[in-house]
């Protein structure tokens, strides 16, 4: 009977745990990081295309 009981409590905590470390964003949170990925995206293509004129131009 204890078993039953250990198991319950192990479940309920486990429960408790999981649902209660859930990061809820509202929608405004989640365009924002949306558009600071994209800026992120775009800045590491400028870099990129910077990088490979300087490649090109020292190779002349």
């Amino acid at each position: 009977m204890k078993k039953i009981a250990y198991l319950g409590l192990f479940t309920f905590v486990m429960a408790i745990a999981v649902s209660g470390c859930r990061e809820n964003k509202s929608t405004g949170e989640k365009i924002e990081d949306g558009i600071e990925e994209v800026g992120d995206g775009i800045e590491e293509g400028v870099e990129e295309v910077g990088d490979e004129i300087d490649d090109a131009t020292d190779d002349n």
